[in-house]
């Protein structure tokens, strides 16, 4: 098996970018967007997550097949997010009242 060798120039590129995402969501954090702040904040975390994903795991230089177990297993993660809410909604007390103290 061939491996991609990518540059120096690359990583730090990426690195820099990852800090500058960290300050960018430490400023939102600072800022009341009101119910907004959570969907920002994972806006950029997702971000992030994507630049090690694709850069410092070699993603975007692996081959079709381990790049679809990726996008396979990201698409079952968005139907997860999306039954959460099925799930929340059954039964709303439950995530209302405080937790009994033993």
């Amino acid at each position: 098996m061939s491996e991609t060798i990518v540059p120096r120039k690359n990583y730090v590129l990426v690195w820099a970018a990852l800090m500058v995402l960290t300050f960018v969501t430490w400023g939102v954090a600072l800022i009341d967007l009101g119910p907004f702040s959570i969907v920002v904040a994972l806006l950029i975390a997702f971000f992030k997550a994507g630049l090690v994903v694709l850069i410092f795991m070699h993603m975007l230089y692996m081959r079709r097949r381990t790049q679809l177990v990726l996008i396979a297993g990201l698409f079952w993660l968005v139907i997860l997010f999306l039954t959460l809410g099925d799930y929340i909604t059954r039964h709303p007390l439950l995530f209302c009242q405080p937790l009994p103290i033993p």
